[in-house]
């Protein structure tokens, strides 16, 4: 997601008086404003991706200890709605069949045939998906057809 896009969703958000997601797309907009503060150059669609992905993996760690101490169905209800909506913001995860058949793609152009070959694999497939793939699935794919 581009910095463009973000600001057309929280616009979109605004319109629609939605406070949490406008709360969680002004939280990421904060972070990319203090990458171009702080490192003094405009921000890029990587930038934005790896912000979104950071702030859903302090989310999600938030939200497990939530589960687990079960004391606030509120707050877990609220953490878990902050969590599909970061994940919606990333682009398309590719999972499944579409998962199944680039690995196979992969694994054939890189000759993997060992466990150890398993990070050239999983390197590839990053670099093919700019890292929008279900890694452990990806990993325990690969490692099901690497002896």
């Amino acid at each position: 997601m581009t910095n463009e896009e973000l600001q057309k969703e929280m616009i979109a958000a605004m319109k629609a008086k939605d406070k949490t997601r406008l709360s969680i797309i002004r939280q990421v907009k904060a972070e990319v404003k203090n990458i171009e503060v702080n490192e003094r150059r405009e921000v890029t669609e990587e930038d934005v991706n790896g912000m979104i992905k950071r702030l859903i993996k302090q989310t999600s760690e938030t939200l497990d200890m939530s589960i687990k101490a079960g004391n606030n169905a509120e707050r877990t209800e609220t953490l878990t709605e902050q969590v599909e909506i970061l994940q919606s913001l990333l682009p398309r995860q590719i999972s499944g069949e579409e998962l199944v058949a680039l690995i196979e793609e992969v694994i054939a152009e890189t000759g993997a045939t060992a466990k150890k070959d398993m990070g050239r694999v999983m390197g590839e497939l990053g670099r093919r998906t700019g890292g929008n793939f279900d890694k452990p699935a990806a990993a325990k794919e690969v490692g099901s057809r690497l002896a």
